[in-house]
């Protein structure tokens, strides 16, 4: 799969100071955390090809901007980022692959080589049905996919037919940055103008919209019983989860074995994982990679086999919820159910690039 990059790296000039740390890349920190927990399809696919090794990450701030290093010293073994005032440079370390990214007042453009053709990268809108705190919207109720994810748990069993659309967030090809540089860029309402402005977004566009609405949701206070946090990078997704469940945890997300159009599936077979304690992380709509993630008690997960009728294989991974009494009442769910809060346990599968971790 062809590698496309959205490093929206704002730079350091304004910085005083020199700073330089040495830490793991996301997937050698993944493996030092989590040694006997496969990385989900969904993870891998939105970090970079060179730091799905297990490599060290030398991140060197200073008046010059930031450098990356991936590799152990070796030539050609490494990603070296290099941000400055004249935009974002990755080097693959491999002849001819390098990857340049330019942050300029016209977006981010990235090439894929010298004599690549540059692509803008942006952040397209998108309902998002997992605020459990906020009523429908007309959009959404009039949405096929977000209305076909919703069911109830008593029709999760083999043999039950239902009229799914898989899909990836409007935003599919954003990718997580490494921790390092994650924490340098702001990630607050209050520095709404400084964000823009670093990453040359016009204030009144659709883009700055979409970047201060996925901000905001992620301030507001969560539901009755809902412990939520917004992960910037993998490191933060993972420390966060193992601080709720621990270290023996399952991470699965939904795989579809090919892109596919809204269609019947019937069910084939039901597995539960772990027990009512998981959390949840849903992409979300931004610049790169941000997970919203919450944990409850009163939630299970289960990886459900379905066919499609044109062929088409899923492993999907379904989460009921088994209170929702604190939802809104005009919720998505409840209005496409034709239930209460509170009354029922309400299902919904997953998108393909979100992630569910349970206990062991």
């Amino acid at each position: 799969m062809e590698f496309q990059l959205l490093l929206p790296i704002f730079t350091f000039l304004s910085l005083a100071f020199v700073a330089s740390q040495a830490a793991l890349s996301p997937d050698a920190y993944w493996k030092s955390v989590l040694p006997n927990a496969p990385m989900p399809k969904a993870v891998k696919d939105i970090l970079h090809n060179e730091w799905i090794e297990d490599k060290s990450t030398s991140v060197g701030v200073g008046k010059g901007g930031v450098n990356v290093d991936t590799g152990k010293g070796k030539p050609g073994s490494g990603t070296n980022v290099n941000v400055g005032g004249k935009g974002v440079g990755v080097d693959t370390g491999k002849p001819g692959k390098r990857t340049n990214v330019g942050v300029g007042k016209g977006g981010v453009s990235v090439s894929t080589g010298p004599k690549g053709k540059p692509v803008y990268v942006g952040v397209t809108p998108g309902p998002f049905p997992f605020l459990y705190q906020y009523a429908a919207t007309e959009t959404q109720l009039h949405d096929n996919p977000n209305v076909a994810l919703f069911f109830l748990e008593k029709d999760l069993k083999r043999g039950t037919k239902m009229t799914l659309h898989f899909t990836k967030t409007t935003n599919a090809e954003t990718t997580f940055l490494p921790r390092p540089v994650a924490v340098k860029i702001p990630f607050s309402s209050d520095k709404m103008p400084e964000i823009l402005d670093q990453l040359s977004v016009e204030p009144n566009s659709k883009k700055a919209e979409i970047m201060k609405k996925t901000i905001k949701e992620c301030e507001e206070p969560g539901i009755k019983g809902e412990e939520k946090y917004c992960a910037t990078s993998l490191e933060s997704m993972i420390d966060f989860t193992t601080s709720k469940l621990g270290k023996s945890v399952q991470p699965i997300s939904t795989e579809v074995d090919r892109e596919t159009q809204l269609q019947k599936y019937r069910v084939s077979e039901v597995k539960k994982m772990g027990g009512e304690k998981s959390v949840v992380c849903h992409k979300q709509n931004y610049a790169y990679a941000v997970f919203y993630c919450h944990k409850t008690s009163t939630t299970k997960a289960y990886v459900v086999s379905l066919d499609g009728v044109d062929g088409t294989k899923a492993k999907a991974v379904a989460v009921c919820h088994t209170d929702t009494s604190a939802w809104n009442p005009k919720h998505l769910a409840f209005q496409v159910l034709k239930v209460k809060p509170g009354t029922v346990p309400i299902c919904h599968f997953l998108p393909e690039d979100h992630v569910v971790w349970v206990q062991n």
